[in-house]
């Protein structure tokens, strides 16, 4: 399968050059978001794509945005491409591009633990707590925790890490009414999905949500929606708490390029064939699970 690292519509005009995500203006109020195949990590974008990625986070974050469609609306709208691309920019679009609405994003990255894991195992060996939230001692590496928690974070520039952020920060940034629908969206959205996941074999443990808001102050769901890059998935049968369980992410990548003499810093090294071929394995069992396709 070709891998697309980068895409060129020249037809429109490129908004904006994400980590994975390029935008291009279609007009006033949309959006053409092209899903590429880069794979970022430690904030770096390594040069050698994952081929398939992109389809696959396309196709995970429709699943789950019509799934949530009667609980909140999303940016995705009908639009017919043909009338303002190439064939040869319609091919590079094909299974990676959606149409979106353009909206206000907020500076907010909405994210769900339901797992003590990553930053947040780290934070609690240190002060009992997770982003300033108390939990119960005695908690386990991969332990469930009693109830998921909010713990956003600030979205930093491309290349620089999220920072946590605290709840009050979340309603200086936003406005009170605005973070308490943001709080209550991501929590409400990560408990049926993971309650979905677990049946089909897969504990989410973690995920971020972005939204945004239109002139009327409507919240949106965008971006992209419980998908490996944006989630920490762990297959149920080998969840063990007291240890880091394999995942269906990135995390096959981030366990190579950690026994690397690299200083994670831009550029990123050249990823060999069987950490690609491995990476992309996990990321369409991930979607086949989670979708039946």
């Amino acid at each position: 399968m070709d891998a697309l690292f980068e895409s060129k519509i020249g037809s429109l005009p490129l908004v904006h050059r994400g980590k994975v995500r390029d935008l291009y203006a279609l007009d006033d109020d949309k959006l053409l978001i092209v899903t590429s195949d880069r794979l970022s990590a430690f904030d770096v974008v390594m040069p050698r794509p994952i081929p398939g990625k992109g389809t696959v986070l396309t196709a995970l974050t429709r699943f789950w945005m019509q799934r949530f469609a009667a609980r909140i609306p999303n940016h995705e709208l009908r639009f017919d491409l043909r009338e303002r691309l190439t064939a040869a920019e319609l091919a590079q679009c094909e299974g990676r591009a959606v149409v979106a609405r353009r909206l206000r994003a907020l500076p907010i990255e909405a994210v769900a633990r339901g797992y003590l894991i990553g930053s947040g195992w780290k934070d609690y060996q240190r002060s009992g707590a997770v982003c300033g939230i108390a939990l119960p001692v005695g908690l386990r590496q991969a332990d469930k925790l009693p109830e998921p928690i909010f713990t956003p974070a600030f979205k930093a520039s491309v290349g620089e890490h999220d920072p946590n952020i605290s709840f009050a920060e979340v309603e200086r940034l936003v406005g009170a009414g605005l973070a308490t629908k943001i709080r209550d969206a991501t929590l409400r959205l990560y408990r049926e999905a993971a309650d979905y996941a677990l049946a089909r074999g897969i504990i989410i443990a973690d995920t971020k949500f972005e939204f945004g808001v239109d002139a009327a102050g409507t919240l949106y769901l965008i971006d992209e929606v419980l998908t490996p890059d944006s989630s920490r998935f762990w297959p149920a049968e080998s969840w063990q708490p007291g240890a880091s369980p394999p995942s269906f992410d990135k995390q096959y990548v981030r366990d190579y390029l950690e026994r690397l003499p690299w200083n994670k810093t831009a550029p990123g090294p050249w990823l060999p064939d069987e950490v690609v071929t491995r990476t992309a394995d996990k990321y369409r069992e991930a979607q086949r699970l989670l979708t039946g396709v």
